[in-house]
């Protein structure tokens, strides 16, 4: 697939101006909201906006409402996205992206504060808090069915929390590893995983979008309940399913899109919920196949949980 000249030249229009070429680097780098980008351009939200429209309009950029927010953040794919890759690939550096990244470590910086603040005070009651929105006995049998029966060679957890899904999946395990950014939330998951009579489980400080854990190195991984807290979720599903070995699986366990706003003032997450096909993209892109997603809606007004499931074939698709 390719761009008449016409399309073309409407492309270039759009990223032609100084500004639209820092906000392309941007994004590149990560998705972003409105609010994040006029802060880091140190310009007026209606101004980043109006470029932000023009690059839109030109399939340069994609927008994606979320909840009161909008973020932004590149084409997925294609010749427009192609295009985006080749200018910046191009562009000279005389100093101003240093500076755009430093203010965006900066943001980022706040953000991560702000999370791990929160994570800290309410660590304790942690499982309290996630059964406030769908009863966690119904979840938990919908994981354990869509994890399959076992027995696992290796099971991972990514953002482990309190380590519930080890304590809930670790008996068919051969080994486990949690991974957490929280050595607070690490101490927790010790203490249950103890309890639980485990002995066979690894609990790391570990970031979910460099892991350091070799490719196709487990047979199940859990991503449950982490995604909506995150800046860039397709890039922590790439990790994810980067670990998955043929044969093997990915969960990614969270919420459908939602407007409970007060999610994100009051409790730090930064998407409300995700849609079916946005994350059915992001397995294919992980070349993994998709399950039916498994939906669980509370039995009152509030949050839908989802249950993704995402298979590796067993041989590569090449020898197929």
């Amino acid at each position: 697939m390719s761009l008449n000249a016409d399309e073309a030249v409407e492309v270039l229009r759009a990223a032609g101006e100084p500004t639209r070429l820092r906000i392309l680097a941007l994004l590149a780098a990560e998705e972003l909201s409105v609010m994040e980008l006029s802060r880091i351009l140190d310009q007026s939200q209606p101004r980043v906006s109006r470029h932000l429209k023009l690059m839109s309009e030109a399939g340069l950029i994609e927008r994606f409402p979320d909840g009161a927010w909008v973020f932004y953040r590149l084409a997925t794919d294609g010749p427009r996205r192609r295009l985006a890759d080749a200018v910046l690939d191009l562009l000279h550096d005389d100093g101003q992206p240093d500076r755009d990244f430093q203010r965006l470590g900066e943001v980022r910086t706040e953000r991560e504060a702000a999370a791990a603040e929160y994570f800290e005070r309410i660590a304790p009651r942690w499982d309290e808090i996630r059964s406030l929105y769908v009863p966690e006995n119904a979840v938990e049998a919908a994981i354990d069915r869509a994890a399959g029966p076992g027995p696992f060679e290796r099971v991972v957890d990514l953002g482990t929390g309190s380590g519930r899904m080890l304590t809930l999946l670790g008996r068919r395990a051969k080994m486990s590893v949690g991974l957490d950014l929280s050595q607070h939330m690490l101490n927790i998951a010790r203490a249950n995983v103890a309890r639980a009579g485990l002995e066979k489980v690894e609990l790391r400080h570990g970031d979910i979008f460099a892991t350091r854990l070799p490719a196709h190195s487990a047979d199940l991984v859990v991503v449950h309940q982490v995604l909506h807290y995150l800046s860039d979720p397709a890039a922590a599903v790439a990790e994810a399913a980067r670990l998955v070995r043929p044969g093997g699986r990915l969960l990614v366990v969270d919420f459908a899109p939602h407007a409970l706003e007060f999610l994100r003032t009051d409790h730090q997450h930064r998407r409300l919920g995700f849609a079916d096909d946005e994350m059915d993209r992001w397995l294919e892109e992980a070349d993994l196949d998709r399950v039916e997603p498994v939906e669980l809606a509370p039995d009152r007004e509030g949050l839908t949980v989802k249950i993704w499931t995402g298979l590796r074939a067993q041989a590569e698709r090449s020898a197929a």
